[in-house]
Protein backbone atom coordinates (compact mmCIF):
# COMPACT_ATOMS: atom_id res chain seq x y z
CA UNK A 1 0.00 0.00 0.00
CA UNK A 2 1.14 3.23 -0.89
CA UNK A 3 2.28 6.67 1.62
CA UNK A 4 -1.09 8.66 1.68
CA UNK A 5 -1.56 11.95 2.90
CA UNK A 6 -4.83 13.87 3.57
CA UNK A 7 -4.34 17.77 2.77
CA UNK A 8 -7.42 19.75 4.74
CA UNK A 9 -7.59 23.33 2.32
CA UNK A 10 -7.82 23.07 -1.62
CA UNK A 11 -6.22 26.63 -2.15
CA UNK A 12 -3.61 27.94 -3.57
CA UNK A 13 -1.43 27.51 -0.30
CA UNK A 14 -2.80 23.52 -0.12
CA UNK A 15 -2.59 22.87 -3.81
CA UNK A 16 0.67 25.17 -4.85
CA UNK A 17 2.78 24.79 -1.42
CA UNK A 18 1.80 21.47 0.26
CA UNK A 19 0.55 19.53 -2.12
CA UNK A 20 3.46 19.69 -4.32
CA UNK A 21 5.76 18.60 -2.18
CA UNK A 22 3.92 15.50 -0.85
CA UNK A 23 3.38 14.47 -4.26
CA UNK A 24 6.82 15.47 -5.07
CA UNK A 25 7.87 13.00 -1.68
CA UNK A 26 5.43 9.57 -3.44
CA UNK A 27 2.39 10.34 -1.60
CA UNK A 28 -0.97 9.94 -3.16
CA UNK A 29 -2.96 13.36 -1.83
CA UNK A 30 -6.71 13.31 -0.52
CA UNK A 31 -8.02 17.02 -0.51
CA UNK A 32 -10.36 17.77 1.58
CA UNK A 33 -12.64 20.98 1.28
CA UNK A 34 -16.15 22.27 1.47
CA UNK A 35 -16.17 24.42 -1.92
CA UNK A 36 -17.91 21.92 -3.73
CA UNK A 37 -16.53 23.97 -6.77
CA UNK A 38 -12.80 23.18 -6.66
CA UNK A 39 -13.54 19.28 -5.16
CA UNK A 40 -15.61 18.87 -8.67
CA UNK A 41 -12.51 20.82 -10.53
CA UNK A 42 -10.63 18.31 -8.45
CA UNK A 43 -12.25 15.75 -8.99
CA UNK A 44 -12.69 15.99 -13.25
CA UNK A 45 -8.91 16.81 -13.72
CA UNK A 46 -6.54 13.90 -13.41
CA UNK A 47 -3.53 17.20 -13.52
CA UNK A 48 -2.75 20.41 -12.46
CA UNK A 49 0.53 22.50 -12.81
CA UNK A 50 2.42 24.33 -10.17
CA UNK A 51 4.53 27.28 -11.86
CA UNK A 52 7.50 28.51 -9.44
CA UNK A 53 8.77 31.96 -9.93
CA UNK A 54 11.94 33.79 -9.75
CA UNK A 55 14.25 35.97 -11.25
CA UNK A 56 15.34 33.18 -13.00
CA UNK A 57 12.46 32.53 -14.61
CA UNK A 58 9.68 30.33 -14.56
CA UNK A 59 9.08 26.26 -13.90
CA UNK A 60 6.73 24.34 -13.89
CA UNK A 61 5.78 20.79 -12.21
CA UNK A 62 2.64 19.05 -13.12
CA UNK A 63 0.76 17.34 -10.10
CA UNK A 64 -1.30 13.92 -10.08
CA UNK A 65 -1.96 11.26 -7.77
CA UNK A 66 -4.69 13.07 -5.82
CA UNK A 67 -8.51 12.66 -5.38
CA UNK A 68 -10.66 14.91 -3.38
CA UNK A 69 -13.87 14.83 -1.05
CA UNK A 70 -15.95 17.24 0.76
CA UNK A 71 -16.00 16.92 4.14
CA UNK A 72 -19.48 18.93 3.96
CA UNK A 73 -21.84 16.07 2.02
CA UNK A 74 -19.04 12.69 2.28
CA UNK A 75 -17.77 13.13 5.92
CA UNK A 76 -17.69 9.25 6.70
CA UNK A 77 -15.70 9.11 3.58
CA UNK A 78 -13.18 11.56 5.28
CA UNK A 79 -13.03 9.47 8.37
CA UNK A 80 -12.25 6.28 6.44
CA UNK A 81 -9.40 8.40 4.65
CA UNK A 82 -7.80 9.85 8.16
CA UNK A 83 -8.15 6.23 9.73
CA UNK A 84 -5.82 4.81 6.82
CA UNK A 85 -3.85 7.79 6.06
CA UNK A 86 -0.40 8.68 7.08
CA UNK A 87 -0.17 12.08 7.38
CA UNK A 88 -2.63 14.99 7.69
CA UNK A 89 -1.99 18.54 6.61
CA UNK A 90 -3.62 21.49 6.62
CA UNK A 91 -3.59 25.01 5.16
CA UNK A 92 -7.16 26.71 6.01
CA UNK A 93 -6.55 29.56 8.34
CA UNK A 94 -6.03 30.19 11.59
CA UNK A 95 -9.71 30.49 12.21
CA UNK A 96 -11.32 27.14 10.64
CA UNK A 97 -8.87 25.02 12.51
CA UNK A 98 -11.46 24.81 14.98
CA UNK A 99 -14.09 23.62 12.46
CA UNK A 100 -11.96 20.94 10.79
CA UNK A 101 -11.08 19.36 14.26
CA UNK A 102 -14.43 16.97 14.45
CA UNK A 103 -14.08 15.02 11.80
CA UNK A 104 -9.68 14.92 12.13
CA UNK A 105 -10.67 13.76 16.13
CA UNK A 106 -13.02 10.54 14.37
CA UNK A 107 -10.46 9.87 12.05
CA UNK A 108 -7.91 9.58 14.56
CA UNK A 109 -10.58 7.67 17.41
CA UNK A 110 -11.07 4.66 14.42
CA UNK A 111 -7.41 4.42 13.44
CA UNK A 112 -5.71 0.92 13.88
CA UNK A 113 -2.67 -0.01 13.64
CA UNK A 114 0.94 0.07 15.02
CA UNK A 115 2.14 3.65 13.87
CA UNK A 116 0.05 6.90 14.71
CA UNK A 117 -1.04 9.83 12.24
CA UNK A 118 1.27 12.67 11.64
CA UNK A 119 -0.91 15.99 12.00
CA UNK A 120 1.11 18.79 10.75
CA UNK A 121 -0.79 22.53 10.93
CA UNK A 122 0.47 24.41 7.98
CA UNK A 123 -0.78 28.16 8.71
CA UNK A 124 1.00 31.27 9.03
CA UNK A 125 0.58 31.28 13.09
CA UNK A 126 2.65 30.79 15.69
CA UNK A 127 2.31 26.87 17.28
CA UNK A 128 -0.92 26.19 14.72
CA UNK A 129 -0.52 22.70 15.38
CA UNK A 130 -1.00 22.73 19.35
CA UNK A 131 -4.12 24.64 18.61
CA UNK A 132 -5.62 22.56 16.42
CA UNK A 133 -4.98 19.35 18.73
CA UNK A 134 -6.53 21.57 21.66
CA UNK A 135 -10.00 21.53 18.88
CA UNK A 136 -9.38 18.02 18.29
CA UNK A 137 -9.16 16.15 21.84
CA UNK A 138 -12.02 18.30 22.57
CA UNK A 139 -13.90 15.80 20.29
CA UNK A 140 -11.82 12.48 21.26
CA UNK A 141 -13.31 10.19 22.95
CA UNK A 142 -12.43 11.25 26.75
CA UNK A 143 -11.36 7.50 27.97
CA UNK A 144 -8.91 7.15 24.79
CA UNK A 145 -6.54 10.46 25.55
CA UNK A 146 -3.65 8.78 27.48
CA UNK A 147 -3.10 6.43 24.40
CA UNK A 148 -3.74 9.36 21.74
CA UNK A 149 -0.21 9.31 21.27
CA UNK A 150 -0.78 5.47 19.70
CA UNK A 151 -2.92 6.62 17.15
CA UNK A 152 -1.67 10.38 16.31
CA UNK A 153 1.58 12.75 16.76
CA UNK A 154 1.09 16.69 16.38
CA UNK A 155 4.17 18.89 15.20
CA UNK A 156 4.54 22.44 14.30
CA UNK A 157 5.64 23.82 11.50
CA UNK A 158 6.59 27.15 10.06
CA UNK A 159 5.86 27.60 6.42
CA UNK A 160 7.43 30.57 4.02
CA UNK A 161 6.34 30.91 0.43
CA UNK A 162 4.85 33.66 -1.16
CA UNK A 163 1.65 32.62 -3.51
CA UNK A 164 0.92 36.07 -5.27
CA UNK A 165 -2.41 37.50 -6.89
CA UNK A 166 -3.35 34.53 -9.45
CA UNK A 167 -3.73 35.08 -12.80
CA UNK A 168 -8.06 35.04 -14.23
CA UNK A 169 -8.96 32.05 -15.11
CA UNK A 170 -5.68 29.94 -13.71
CA UNK A 171 -8.43 27.31 -12.95
CA UNK A 172 -5.98 24.59 -10.67
CA UNK A 173 -3.30 25.89 -11.31
CA UNK A 174 -0.89 27.93 -9.54
CA UNK A 175 1.96 30.50 -9.77
CA UNK A 176 4.00 30.37 -6.81
CA UNK A 177 7.43 31.76 -5.57
CA UNK A 178 10.55 29.41 -6.46
CA UNK A 179 12.04 30.00 -2.93
CA UNK A 180 10.58 28.31 0.27
CA UNK A 181 11.22 27.17 3.58
CA UNK A 182 9.05 24.31 5.89
CA UNK A 183 10.42 23.57 9.25
CA UNK A 184 8.89 21.02 11.57
CA UNK A 185 9.64 19.71 14.92
CA UNK A 186 11.14 16.20 14.75
CA UNK A 187 10.90 15.22 18.48
CA UNK A 188 7.19 14.50 18.54
CA UNK A 189 7.46 11.60 16.58
CA UNK A 190 9.77 9.88 19.17
CA UNK A 191 10.78 6.20 18.56
CA UNK A 192 8.34 6.13 15.41
CA UNK A 193 10.40 8.68 13.29
CA UNK A 194 9.44 11.40 11.00
CA UNK A 195 7.33 11.14 8.07
CA UNK A 196 9.70 11.36 4.93
CA UNK A 197 8.81 14.33 3.65
CA UNK A 198 12.11 15.35 1.71
CA UNK A 199 10.84 19.22 1.11
CA UNK A 200 11.13 19.65 5.40
CA UNK A 201 13.77 20.58 6.96
CA UNK A 202 13.24 18.78 10.73
CA UNK A 203 14.68 20.67 13.44
CA UNK A 204 14.45 19.77 17.31
CA UNK A 205 13.48 23.58 18.26
CA UNK A 206 11.23 25.20 16.33
CA UNK A 207 10.63 28.59 17.87
CA UNK A 208 13.41 30.60 16.36
CA UNK A 209 12.59 29.29 13.17
CA UNK A 210 8.80 30.28 13.73
CA UNK A 211 9.57 33.69 14.94
CA UNK A 212 12.04 34.82 12.52
CA UNK A 213 9.94 33.86 9.90
CA UNK A 214 7.04 35.67 11.13
CA UNK A 215 8.41 38.73 13.13
CA UNK A 216 10.60 39.48 9.25
CA UNK A 217 8.88 37.76 6.36
CA UNK A 218 5.02 38.69 7.36
CA UNK A 219 5.92 41.53 9.38
CA UNK A 220 8.07 43.13 6.18
CA UNK A 221 5.49 41.48 3.72
CA UNK A 222 2.24 43.27 6.05
CA UNK A 223 4.30 46.70 6.30
CA UNK A 224 4.59 46.68 2.54
CA UNK A 225 1.10 46.50 2.03
CA UNK A 226 -0.50 48.86 4.35
CA UNK A 227 2.43 51.74 3.93
CA UNK A 228 2.00 51.02 -0.14
CA UNK A 229 -2.46 50.59 0.36
CA UNK A 230 -2.20 53.98 2.53
CA UNK A 231 -0.40 55.32 -0.90
CA UNK A 232 -2.32 54.37 -3.21
CA UNK A 233 0.07 51.81 -4.88
CA UNK A 234 -1.20 48.63 -6.49
CA UNK A 235 1.72 46.08 -5.69
CA UNK A 236 4.36 44.94 -3.30
CA UNK A 237 6.97 45.67 -5.72
CA UNK A 238 5.51 49.72 -6.67
CA UNK A 239 5.31 49.62 -3.01
CA UNK A 240 9.37 48.38 -2.24
CA UNK A 241 10.26 50.96 -5.47
CA UNK A 242 8.95 54.00 -3.65
CA UNK A 243 11.95 54.70 -0.96
CA UNK A 244 10.05 56.26 1.81
CA UNK A 245 8.18 52.68 1.75
CA UNK A 246 11.21 50.87 1.33
CA UNK A 247 12.80 52.53 4.22
CA UNK A 248 9.85 51.50 6.29
CA UNK A 249 9.84 47.99 6.28
CA UNK A 250 13.78 48.14 6.69
CA UNK A 251 13.32 50.07 9.65
CA UNK A 252 10.35 48.04 11.15
CA UNK A 253 12.63 44.67 10.28
CA UNK A 254 15.74 46.52 11.50
CA UNK A 255 13.51 46.47 15.00
CA UNK A 256 12.65 42.65 14.98
CA UNK A 257 15.96 41.78 13.71
CA UNK A 258 17.03 43.29 17.33
CA UNK A 259 14.69 40.66 18.75
CA UNK A 260 15.62 38.06 17.13
CA UNK A 261 19.16 38.31 18.11
CA UNK A 262 18.58 38.85 21.55
CA UNK A 263 16.50 36.46 21.90
CA UNK A 264 17.36 33.66 19.75
CA UNK A 265 21.56 33.96 19.59
CA UNK A 266 21.81 34.17 15.72
CA UNK A 267 24.02 36.34 14.91
CA UNK A 268 23.63 40.32 13.77
CA UNK A 269 25.11 39.17 10.47
CA UNK A 270 23.14 36.28 9.54
CA UNK A 271 19.91 38.30 10.21
CA UNK A 272 21.02 41.13 8.17
CA UNK A 273 21.56 38.62 5.35
CA UNK A 274 17.82 37.10 6.20
CA UNK A 275 16.35 40.94 5.78
CA UNK A 276 18.04 41.46 2.88
CA UNK A 277 17.05 38.04 1.13
CA UNK A 278 13.30 38.51 2.51
CA UNK A 279 13.11 42.24 1.16
CA UNK A 280 14.90 40.89 -2.19
CA UNK A 281 11.81 38.35 -1.97
CA UNK A 282 8.95 40.35 -1.88
CA UNK A 283 10.57 43.33 -3.74
CA UNK A 284 10.02 40.56 -7.02
CA UNK A 285 8.30 42.00 -9.49
CA UNK A 286 7.55 38.56 -11.18
CA UNK A 287 4.95 37.80 -8.30
CA UNK A 288 2.79 41.11 -8.97
CA UNK A 289 1.38 40.99 -5.24
CA UNK A 290 -1.90 43.37 -4.88
CA UNK A 291 -1.67 44.77 -1.79
CA UNK A 292 -5.03 44.35 -0.93
CA UNK A 293 -4.39 40.52 -0.82
CA UNK A 294 -1.72 40.99 1.40
CA UNK A 295 -3.16 42.92 3.67
CA UNK A 296 -6.69 41.46 4.27
CA UNK A 297 -7.48 40.03 7.28
CA UNK A 298 -5.90 42.99 9.30
CA UNK A 299 -7.68 41.99 12.71
CA UNK A 300 -6.03 38.61 13.21
CA UNK A 301 -2.32 40.62 11.98
CA UNK A 302 -3.20 43.04 14.40
CA UNK A 303 -3.46 40.18 17.12
CA UNK A 304 -1.54 39.49 20.34
CA UNK A 305 1.12 37.25 19.27
CA UNK A 306 0.83 38.19 15.35
CA UNK A 307 3.24 39.77 13.27
CA UNK A 308 3.07 43.74 14.31
CA UNK A 309 2.21 43.12 18.18
CA UNK A 310 4.18 40.34 19.24
CA UNK A 311 7.17 41.53 18.34
CA UNK A 312 7.08 45.04 19.47
CA UNK A 313 5.34 43.55 23.12
CA UNK A 314 8.61 41.64 23.54
CA UNK A 315 11.34 44.24 22.36
CA UNK A 316 9.10 46.68 25.50
CA UNK A 317 9.51 44.37 27.71
CA UNK A 318 12.91 44.07 26.96
CA UNK A 319 13.75 48.18 26.87
CA UNK A 320 14.19 47.82 23.09
CA UNK A 321 12.96 50.35 19.86
CA UNK A 322 9.55 49.66 18.65
CA UNK A 323 8.61 52.97 17.29
CA UNK A 324 8.84 51.38 13.59
CA UNK A 325 6.54 48.60 14.47
CA UNK A 326 3.99 51.73 15.68
CA UNK A 327 4.10 53.06 12.17
CA UNK A 328 3.36 49.97 10.77
CA UNK A 329 0.53 49.11 13.32
CA UNK A 330 -0.80 52.76 12.31
CA UNK A 331 -1.20 52.04 8.74
CA UNK A 332 -2.93 48.85 9.28
CA UNK A 333 -5.38 50.62 11.65
CA UNK A 334 -5.96 52.81 8.48
CA UNK A 335 -6.76 49.48 6.19
CA UNK A 336 -10.61 49.52 6.50
CA UNK A 337 -13.52 49.00 4.61
CA UNK A 338 -11.47 47.16 1.24
CA UNK A 339 -13.36 45.64 -0.81
CA UNK A 340 -14.04 41.86 -0.05
CA UNK A 341 -12.90 42.18 3.00
CA UNK A 342 -14.84 41.62 6.09
CA UNK A 343 -12.08 42.14 8.94
CA UNK A 344 -10.98 45.08 7.14
CA UNK A 345 -14.90 46.33 7.43
CA UNK A 346 -14.99 45.30 11.46
CA UNK A 347 -12.02 46.84 11.89
CA UNK A 348 -13.92 49.71 10.85
CA UNK A 349 -16.64 49.72 12.47
CA UNK A 350 -14.37 48.51 16.05
CA UNK A 351 -12.63 51.96 15.48
CA UNK A 352 -15.42 53.86 15.06
CA UNK A 353 -18.65 52.48 17.78
CA UNK A 354 -15.67 51.70 20.97
CA UNK A 355 -13.58 54.09 22.90
CA UNK A 356 -10.31 53.59 22.58
CA UNK A 357 -9.35 51.80 25.49
CA UNK A 358 -12.04 49.07 24.25
CA UNK A 359 -10.60 48.99 20.68
CA UNK A 360 -7.48 48.42 21.84
CA UNK A 361 -8.20 45.70 24.22
CA UNK A 362 -10.50 43.91 21.12
CA UNK A 363 -8.02 44.61 18.56
CA UNK A 364 -4.56 43.82 20.20
CA UNK A 365 -5.15 41.91 23.32
CA UNK A 366 -2.58 44.00 25.23
CA UNK A 367 -2.58 44.13 28.95
CA UNK A 368 -2.93 47.44 30.39
CA UNK A 369 -0.02 47.12 32.89
CA UNK A 370 1.97 46.46 29.72
CA UNK A 371 4.80 48.53 28.45
CA UNK A 372 3.45 48.65 24.94
CA UNK A 373 -0.18 49.38 25.77
CA UNK A 374 -0.02 53.24 26.33
CA UNK A 375 1.74 53.40 23.15
CA UNK A 376 -0.66 51.60 21.27
CA UNK A 377 -3.91 53.23 23.52
CA UNK A 378 -2.55 56.92 22.07
CA UNK A 379 -2.20 55.61 18.62
CA UNK A 380 -5.67 53.80 18.25
CA UNK A 381 -6.89 57.70 19.84
CA UNK A 382 -4.61 59.29 17.08
CA UNK A 383 -6.21 56.84 14.40
CA UNK A 384 -9.70 57.36 15.69
CA UNK A 385 -9.76 61.16 15.70
CA UNK A 386 -8.22 61.75 12.40
CA UNK A 387 -11.21 59.17 10.99
CA UNK A 388 -13.78 61.74 12.31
Amino acid sequence: MGKKAIQFGSGNIGRGFVAEFLHQSGYEVVFIDVVQQIIDSLSQSESYQVTEVSDDGESTKTITNYRAISSKTHEPEVVKEIATADVVTCAVGPNILKFIAPVIAKGIDSREGDKPLAVIACENAINATDTLRGFIEEHLDKSRLDSLPKRARFANSAIDRIVPTQPENAGLNVRIESFYEWVVEQTPFGEYGHPDISAIHWVDHLEPYIERKLFTVNTGHATAAYFGYNAGKKTIHESLADKDIHKAVHDALDETAALIVAKHGISKEEQKGYVDTIVKRISNHYLEDVVERVGRAPLRKLSRKERFIGPAAQLAERGLKFDALLGSLEKALLFQNVEGDEESVELAKILKEKSAAEATLQLTGLESDHKLYLPVLKLVEKVQSESK
